[in-house]
Parts: C-alpha cells; sequence; structure tokens
C-alpha cells in the first residue's frame, strides 16, 4: 500500500510518516552545519516557534516549508522522505513511494524517486480530478520542471505565461516563480513530472 503524506498548500504532512522523518533529518543537518534555530529561521524563512514543534514532532509541515527547510539546509525533499538516491543504486518498494500531496476531490501527487541536494532531481507523478488546482510560491532560483501528460489536460500557469498541455505533450518551464498546475477539464488528469534544482542556473535569466 503507497504510504499517504498528505501534504498540500493548505493541508499540513500527516505526523506518522513526514513529520516523523523530518524532526530527525531536521536535528540530524542542522548539528552538522552546526546551525542554531535562530540561523535555520532566518536562512529559511520559517519561524522559530514552528522548527522547534518540527524537532518535536508536533508539528503539520506544508509541502512549502519542507521545500524551504531542504533548501536551506542543502539536502532535497526526497532525502527527507527517504526516497533520495543513496547508495547510487537503489531500488524503492512501491510500498516507499510516498504521496505528498492529495487534492480535495481525490488527486494526488506521488514522490516516485530523487537524488540528495542541494542540485537534485525529482520524479513525480500527478493526478488531478477535474477542479483540482496545486499552487506553488515559486521554488529555488534555477528549478527547472518537464512535464509530460498522459491523460486529460494540464493547464499550467507560470507568472503570467499560461500553457495547456493536451494528452501527449509536453512542458518546459522554469518554476522559481510563482505557478501552479490546473485540471480544469473535464476528465481526469495523470502526468508525470522531472523536477530539477540546478543552482549553477541561478543566476541566469
Amino acid at each position: 500500500m503507497t504510504k499517504k503524506v498528505n501534504i498540500s498548500t493548505d493541508s499540513g504532512a500527516d505526523v506518522e510518516f513526514v513529520s516523523a522523518a523530518l524532526a530527525g533529518k531536521l536535528k540530524q543537518h542542522r548539528k552538522q552545519q552546526k546551525l542554531s534555530l535562530d540561523e535555520l529561521s532566518r536562512r529559511a524563512g520559517v519561524s522559530k516557534g514552528m522548527l522547534v514543534e518540527i524537532e518535536k514532532c508536533i508539528a503539520n509541515p506544508s509541502i512549502a516549508i519542507l521545500c524551504k527547510l531542504a533548501a536551506a539546509l542543502g539536502i532535497s525533499v526526497a532525502d527527507i522522505v527517504n526516497v533520495a538516491s543513496t547508495p547510487p543504486v537503489r531500488l524503492i518498494d512501491a510500498q516507499d513511494i510516498p504521496t505528498l500531496w492529495n487534492g480535495p476531490l481525490g488527486g494526488s501527487a506521488r514522490l516516485l524517486a530523487g537524488t540528495s541536494g542541494p542540485n537534485m532531481i525529482e520524479l513525480w507523478r500527478w493526478q488531478m480530478q477535474p477542479g483540482e488546482r496545486f499552487e506553488s510560491a515559486g521554488h529555488p532560483a534555477g528549478t527547472l520542471e518537464l512535464c509530460h501528460v498522459e491523460q486529460g489536460q494540464l493547464l499550467l500557469k507560470v507568472d503570467q505565461t499560461e500553457l495547456i498541455v493536451s494528452a501527449g505533450c509536453s512542458a518546459i518551464a522554469r518554476t522559481d516563480v510563482p505557478h501552479y498546475y490546473a485540471n480544469e477539464g473535464e476528465t481526469p488528469l495523470v502526468f508525470s513530472m522531472t523536477v530539477a534544482e540546478l543552482h549553477q542556473l541561478a543566476g541566469a535569466h
């Protein structure tokens, strides 16, 4: 059975899985880098109170907070949820692939696999029911996303640009700006996504 981690822009993470993993990773990497809670709070733009709750495993961090903390610590979200590529060749069982977003109408986003940060690549599979949308305030500078629609129609808006990506078509976008994915059609949407966070692109425009 796939682990469900009910993360969205509006709801928090499942305490049984992501909160426990994040608490351990946060403490581990903070100690390795000799960062105080105050310094990590400043770097990540996350309140010190939230960090304390995360380390005590009593917080429900949103997907946006996971991304901010991963970026501030130089790791990836895949590191946090234990689907990163360490050791170099590794099998990830179907039961260990987490669902990191559950839509209000039954949609989902699964992080299939990923590499460790800070430069990282992630492989996702999204399913969205008609009327569902996922919004992001923007990822770290230099983030690229490649999407391929398998079924339905994806509405992708990145900053001021809007694309309609039909089944069989692909799209490339730099997503270090506000963006969203939506299914405004009448049938279910299924698409795969590769996310690459490449810091050498951070200053390129």
